[in-house]
């Protein structure tokens, strides 16, 4: 196994030790670990406090960048879309997981599975209904305000 992959298993069993789940990851750029991360949901009650949008936000805010081309995260479980889906906003280049999403469900942790198969589904009919609403007559519209800033 990998030094980096380790230490993510590592810091994903010393979060089950202290009442979390059993999730760690760990940033790494050109052989050095940039950041690391585990789920703090349970000290925070913040849902998106995964344990690699953690390591992705350290990075980040330490070198004040979105861009994380070049980056490798090693989790020690299988990201969630949620994750996974952040990884490719911050356009990190690979990731690498230990647990699969397969063994978090036999495990009981069945957000992540049910979560990719409602995702592969058509919009009208995931479990969760998603609308578009259309700006209301005369407001200003927040998309051609900022391509007119930004060109």
């Amino acid at each position: 196994m990998d030094v980096f992959m380790e230490r993510a298993v590592e810091l994903a069993l010393s979060n089950v030790k202290h009442g979390g789940q059993p999730f760690g990851a760990v940033l790494v750029k050109d052989g050095e670990v940039v950041a690391e991360g585990v789920n703090e949901l349970h000290h925070t009650y913040d849902i998106s406090a995964h344990a690699e949008l953690v390591a992705i936000r350290q990075a980040q805010q330490k070198l004040q960048t979105n861009d994380l081309s070049g980056y490798t995260m090693y989790a020690s479980g299988e990201p969630c879309p949620m994750c996974l889906t952040a990884m490719y906003f911050a356009s990190i280049d690979k990731v690498y997981y230990c647990a699969s999403v397969e063994d978090a469900a036999e495990v009981g942790l069945t957000t992540s599975e049910k979560i990719y198969e409602d995702l592969q589904k058509p919009k009208a009919e995931r479990s969760l209904p998603t609308a578009q609403m259309p700006l209301r007559e005369g407001q200003e519209d927040p998309m051609k305000l900022w391509e007119a800033g930004n060109k």
